[in-house]
């Protein structure tokens, strides 16, 4: 923990920081008239708050926090899933599915599935997606919690309560005018606070210059770690390259744009600047190895605490703060959105004005995940698997139904459940021996190759279901 007038100090700051949230929340409540203002800012994002809130929401506890745990403990090729992949993943975006699915004028990515296949496949990518956020939120409230127990000596079950309380509430006010406008606060505010750190690390480290430092760094890296799965990296890397493609957080900042160029040209300066500035943390892990040694809380947290001044300590902490949250309301609204529109709209019509379904929506995502939060699994592995369902389950139709527009529905409703039964049931097979197994207890591979493994599976189902269509189609004499 940090000396107490500090706490003082840095709790003061928070507050305030959180009061300035919750008034910029309130004022874009006002743009609030219709679902559409709610869930995609009325598509009139600009390419500045267009690229910054799909940063500030990509760039949260994982890249900042949880990452820089992993590559102090384990080494650099844990950058693998994020930054790399998730860097990679934005880009990827911006060059084949901007332009496409602005074009179609949606709400959700379940809107997709019901434009392209049917009501069937839009909800049943309504329940592949919902529950797919419940682990990437929890991560986020498990890893700001450990920030505060770092400094306040809080303790985290009341920590995850706190914050996700904070979180919520600003979210419910605004939507994603809310979410939009505070992302540009907290992305200027995290931008200051991580390149303040990098200097203040590469300073500490030694003379020379930050060249110098970083080769140094690298030299022990590859001389202090085993050789590494080349197969389990790429694993990882696609994982995080291909696995948020089919993401309501990122396509709702796509529908949120004003138009196709605005959200194709966010996907890429958004993917640029995640790939630079994370790979600050990458710089933090590696460093805290010869800086704090024997930590055991969070390695940024700690590392800032022993490098930094007051002054500077106090912008860091309020920028650490402003990362999880601008992700933590972005991946709040993402699930609500879709549990509202596609799944709570079928189910109640029209008895519940929309606007209200979103609010409730947003309370019971943030309840699950809180839920998820206390469960105690790992923060880098709730990360992981959040990717992992969306990949298994989505990734085959969303792009086949975007290139082969006439797919039919039995196709995409195979590829669902295929890739994503196969998925869970290899996590369920791994978990219930409390140890890794071989996909399909038969084939040895890396645990990172897995949701590649069942993504294949997918796409073998669709192709088996579409080919089987086409030729009973073609046997059948009253086909045209």
């Amino acid at each position: 923990m940090i000396p107490v007038p500090l706490q003082w100090l840095l709790g003061a700051a928070l507050a305030g920081y959180v009061v300035l949230m919750y008034v910029v929340s309130w004022r874009a409540q006002r743009r609030i008239e219709t679902s559409e203002d709610f869930l995609v800012a009325g598509r009139r994002l600009p390419l500045s708050l267009a690229w910054a809130t799909l940063f500030a929401t990509w760039f949260g506890a994982g890249t900042l926090l949880t990452q820089a745990d992993e590559i102090n403990r384990e080494g650099i090729h844990r950058a693998a899933l994020d930054p790399l992949g998730a860097g990679a993943c934005l880009i990827l975006a911006g060059l084949f599915l901007a332009r496409p699915l602005w074009d179609m004028g949606l709400l959700t990515l379940a809107d997709f599935f019901r434009r392209q296949y049917g009501v069937a496949a839009e909800v049943a990518a309504a329940m592949i997606l919902v529950p797919s956020y419940f682990g990437w939120i929890a991560a986020q409230f498990v890893a700001l919690a450990l920030v505060l127990q770092a400094y306040f000596g809080l303790d985290v079950s009341l920590g995850i309560l706190l914050v996700a309380g904070v979180g919520m509430g600003y979210t419910l006010l605004g939507g994603m005018w809310s979410v939009t406008l505070t992302d540009a606060i907290q992305m200027v505010l995290l931008l200051l606070g991580l390149v303040m750190l990098g200097v203040a690390v590469v300073d500490v480290l030694g003379q020379g210059g930050s060249l110098a430092v970083v080769t140094s760094l690298w030299q022990n890296e590859r001389t202090g770690t085993e050789a590494v799965d080349s197969l389990a990296w790429l694993g990882a890397f696609a994982v995080g390259a291909l696995g948020n493609l089919p993401g309501q957080d990122l396509t709702q900042r796509i529908f949120a744009a004003k138009s196709a160029k605005v959200a194709r040209n966010a996907c890429f300066v958004a993917g640029a600047m995640y790939l630079l500035f994370g790979s600050i943390p990458i710089l933090l892990g590696l460093a805290a190895r010869q800086l704090i040694p024997d930590v055991h809380d969070s390695v940024v947290a700690t590392l800032a605490g022993v490098v930094l001044h007051p002054l500077p300590l106090l912008v860091f902490t309020l920028a650490l703060v402003s990362a999880v949250l601008s992700t933590i309301d972005s991946a709040i609204l993402s699930p609500a959105s879709v549990l509202s529109q596609n799944l709570f709209a079928k189910l109640l019509g029209r008895k519940v004005r929309p606007l209200v379904l979103n609010r409730i929506a947003v309370v019971l995502v943030t309840l699950a995940s809180v839920v998820l939060a206390y469960a105690g699994a790992g923060a880098y592995e709730l990360l992981e698997n959040a990717y992992a369902l969306t990949l298994v389950g989505l990734l085959v139709p969303l792009v086949l139904g975007l290139w082969l527009p006439r797919c039919g529905i039995v196709p995409a409703l195979a590829a669902m459940m295929v890739g994503t039964g196969v998925w869970l049931g290899h996590e369920w097979a791994s978990w219930y021996v409390q140890r890794p197994v071989d996909f399909f207890l038969v084939l040895p591979m890396p645990s990172e190759l897995t949701p590649l493994a069942a993504t294949v599976t997918s796409l073998i189902a669709f192709a088996c279901a579409h080919l089987l269509l086409q030729r009973k189609v073609g046997d059948d004499p009253n086909s045209t």
